[in-house]
């Protein structure tokens, strides 16, 4: 399986540990995070990079994977999640890695890389990448939620919403006014 790092400064020696990890297992490691160690780098252009890779090759039909870190993995997961396509999940137990890929068919895991181990992170990591999608029914009705909001901001119906309290979000909410209520 192809699957495509990044990190910033803070997961620079993670990452080097993690190529060889992945490589020894027989997968291909593509690296899109810094050459060098910066301490002012920033991490949302390497993720995204990464992201935009996981989706490309997805899209080709190749079987692909990210892994994104830092040092704590929510910043890069928060940029890998702005590439239309991409579920990135913070995985912090071999449980939460797990049903990333299980329920939600994540194709990126985040990783923080001052919180964990190499061995555990690596442990997170191998399980997401072994554990397939489940393709239950609400997990994949779930996940064309997702699809569809990225693609055209559709939602499913408010089921508070009455005829007297309409949903606010069902119209173009790019004119909900925050301070009008």
């Amino acid at each position: 399986m192809r699957i495509h790092i990044a990190t910033d400064h803070a997961g620079l020696e993670f990452s080097t540990q993690l190529q060889h990890h992945l490589a020894a297992a027989g997968h291909e490691v593509v690296d899109h995070g810094p050459i060098e160690y910066d301490p002012l780098d920033d991490y949302p252009a390497f993720c995204i990079r990464a992201a935009k890779a996981v989706v490309r090759d997805q899209t080709a039909g190749i079987e692909a994977l990210g892994v994104v870190f830092g040092g704590s993995g929510n910043g890069e997961q928060i940029a890998a999640n702005k590439v239309v396509g991409v579920r990135a999940a913070l995985a912090w137990s071999i449980a939460t890695a797990e049903l990333a890929r299980e329920h939600n068919d994540a194709n990126v895991i985040a990783i923080g890389a001052r919180q964990h181990t190499f061995e555990e992170a690596a442990t997170f990591i191998d399980r997401f990448i072994a554990t397939p999608f489940s393709g239950e029914e609400r997990h994949a009705r779930r996940i064309a939620q997702l699809a569809a909001y990225e693609e055209d901001g559709a939602l499913a119906p408010d089921p508070r919403a009455t005829a007297g309290q309409p949903d606010v979000l069902a119209a173009d909410d790019s004119s909900f006014d925050p301070e009008a209520g």
